[in-house]
C-alpha cells in the first residue's frame, strides 16, 4: 500500500520527465518546496519506482548541467530589457 508521500514523488517524477521539468517549475507546480521534491525524487522515489527514478536522475543531471546557461540567458534578458 503506497502513501501520500509515495504517491506523491511518482506524480512529481512523472511531471519532470513528461515536461522535462527542473525542480523548482515541480516545487512550483504542486506547491511544495524544492528541498521536498528534491527529497521526493532522489530518496523516496528509490525504493518505490527505481526505473523511474533512474529517468529522473538523468534529467537532473541535464538540468544541473545547463543551469548556467541558464542563469546567463536570464541575466542578458534583465540587462537588455527584454
Amino acid at each position: 500500500m503506497r502513501t501520500d508521500i509515495e504517491e506523491r514523488a511518482v506524480r512529481l517524477a512523472e511531471y519532470i520527465v513528461e515536461n522535462r521539468a527542473t525542480v523548482r517549475a515541480a516545487a512550483k507546480k504542486f506547491g511544495v518546496s524544492k528541498s521536498t521534491v528534491h527529497k521526493d525524487i532522489t530518496e523516496r522515489l528509490e525504493t518505490v519506482e527505481p526505473g523511474l527514478c533512474a529517468e529522473v536522475r538523468r534529467l537532473l543531471e541535464l538540468n544541473k548541467a545547463e543551469r548556467h546557461i541558464r542563469g546567463g540567458l536570464a541575466t542578458r534578458r534583465k540587462y537588455k530589457g527584454e
